[in-house]
């Protein structure tokens, strides 16, 4: 039986900003409107109970996505994605790492763009960075979150995401 969720919200986290975050998304939309699933314990079946899916990394290093999402990227590969809509969110670190920022989520986006929908899309500004693989026409492929450097811009920029995309998810 599919959840009576619409949302399914999968995080990939190893400091624990990423599950903050993916908890704050859970919080905005509301328990009734989504559920919150750890990577490293979902499963495909997981995956197939959601017509809207979030899916959410930090970026590790000279972009790498979270471990745990990288080992979760075979698993979607191998999901059909394609009656599904798909938003990203990535947290990077704009200063330290301004040459590979966020790339997590661009490389997530890479991988399967050819195989789903996605929504989501984040204007890039307002942050200072030199190149991201996160960038496609223009904008970021999903919600960017820097913790790091302005954790203080991160609530409103949920708030704002969560509305954009319950119109995108046609979401009541």
């Amino acid at each position: 039986a599919l959840p009576i969720s619409k949302v399914g919200i999968f995080y990939g986290s190893s400091t624990g900003n990423t599950e903050m975050i993916a908890e704050k998304l859970f919080e905005i939309f509301g328990s009734e409107n989504a559920d919150l699933h750890n990577v490293d314990s979902a499963s495909a079946s997981d995956l197939e109970n959601y017509k809207n899916i979030i899916l959410g990394t930090s970026t590790w290093g000279i972009g790498d996505m979270q471990d745990d999402m990288e080992d979760f990227l075979e698993l979607l590969e191998n999901t059909n994605l394609k009656t599904k809509k798909i938003a990203l969110f990535g947290l990077g670190d704009q200063e330290t790492y301004p040459d590979s920022f966020v790339d997590g989520i661009g490389s997530l986006y890479h991988h399967l763009k050819n195989k789903t929908t996605f929504v989501g899309f984040w204007p890039n500004k307002g942050y200072h960075f030199t190149d991201s693989d996160a960038i496609e026409e223009g904008h970021f492929v999903g919600l960017v979150i820097d913790q790091d450097n302005q954790a203080d811009k991160t609530s409103e920029r949920l708030k704002e995401w969560v509305a954009k995309l319950k119109k995108e998810f046609d979401l009541k």
